[in-house]
């Protein structure tokens, strides 16, 4: 028999453990060759009973405007330019006089309101499903987990109103978001969370932008680790709000950068939906709704710009 030195298994001790993290989170639930994690909950009869939902016909769009003035995380920005091919000095093309307008943009895809697929954050390089970035990331983009394998999100949506909760227009960038406090909003809103649903939150962040947009991005409320578990056993499809990471920050625990993120996206497949604008939803107090969201089917992103859409 094979023996080994305590000095052997003391080597060999560091690759156990990291055999045994890797089996908490991957293969997922939903097979080894998975590609869209949480979305697989959005079966025919989800969106029947959410379409059902529809009281007042009343559409609400939840992206907020995207122009180059538009704060975005670090590095990101948007510009878009008009160019007017073959009528330069005012000329025209044919006989008839014809003109036209056309764009060009230049731009990452997370900026604005946008759906941050499963294939965005990563755990030292593993992704969802235990996807290693060597194997799937090119420079033309990614071959597995893009937002082009991400079927269309209709489903029930709800909106959780923590200003309310707060008591406060802004809720303060740190605040976090215990499950005490999702429960306590979903029992004044008379709410009861159901596997597939996309949870919203309002915090009232949105005011920020044009008005301080360094402090706008430089903190933010939003749930901790306890309540993204939490609500990630309750079924859910996606998260979300009006802040651009979902999820405090600074994180009030450590150092750990977007801990939430990770754990959502990479380990359980669950889908983040930035700046979310539920004001109006707030405001009528449609708390449960349609949600519709066709994603533009950029091949081989990760995350893109959105505009979905809540009827109630």
């Amino acid at each position: 028999m094979k023996t080994f030195s305590k000095l052997a298994l003391a080597a060999l001790l560091p690759l156990a453990i990291q055999a045994a993290s890797a089996a908490d989170w991957y293969p997922s639930a939903y097979g080894p060759n998975d590609e869209i994690g949480a979305a697989n909950l959005l079966t025919p009869d989800v969106v029947k009973q959410a379409v059902g939902l529809v009281k007042t016909g009343k559409t609400y769009p939840l992206a907020v405007p995207v122009d180059k003035n538009l704060p975005a995380f670090r590095h990101r920005s948007f510009r878009l330019y008009n160019v007017q091919v073959g009528q330069q000095a005012g000329k025209s093309l044919g006989p008839n006089k014809f003109t036209f307008n056309d764009e060009l943009v230049n731009a990452w895809t997370g900026v604005g309101t946008q759906l941050n697929g499963i294939g965005h954050i990563g755990i030292d390089n593993v992704y969802y499903n235990g996807n290693k970035a060597a194997d799937f990331v090119t420079v033309d983009g990614v071959t597995r987990l893009g937002v082009e394998k991400v079927p269309p999100m209709v489903t029930r949506g709800v909106v959780l109103d923590m200003t309310a909760h707060y008591n406060k227009a802004i809720v303060p960038g740190g605040t976090e978001f215990s499950v005490a406090d999702i429960q306590a909003v979903l029992k004044k809103q008379g709410l009861t969370l159901r596997k597939g649903d996309v949870v919203l939150f309002n915090t009232g962040w949105l005011e920020l932008i044009g008005k301080d947009n360094q402090q706008f991005l430089e903190v933010e409320p939003g749930i901790g680790m306890e309540a993204a578990q939490w609500l990630a056993d309750q079924g859910i499809v996606a998260f979300g709000g009006d802040t651009w990471a979902s999820e405090v920050y600074p994180n009030p625990h450590g150092k750990d950068e977007f801990p939430v993120n990770q754990y959502m996206l990479a380990k359980r497949g669950i889908y983040n939906l930035e700046l979310i604008d539920s004001r109006a939803l707030v405001h009528d107090k449609a708390w449960e709704f349609l949600f519709v969201l066709g994603q533009p089917l950029y091949v081989g992103s990760t995350q893109v710009n959105i505009n979905p859409v809540a009827i109630h």
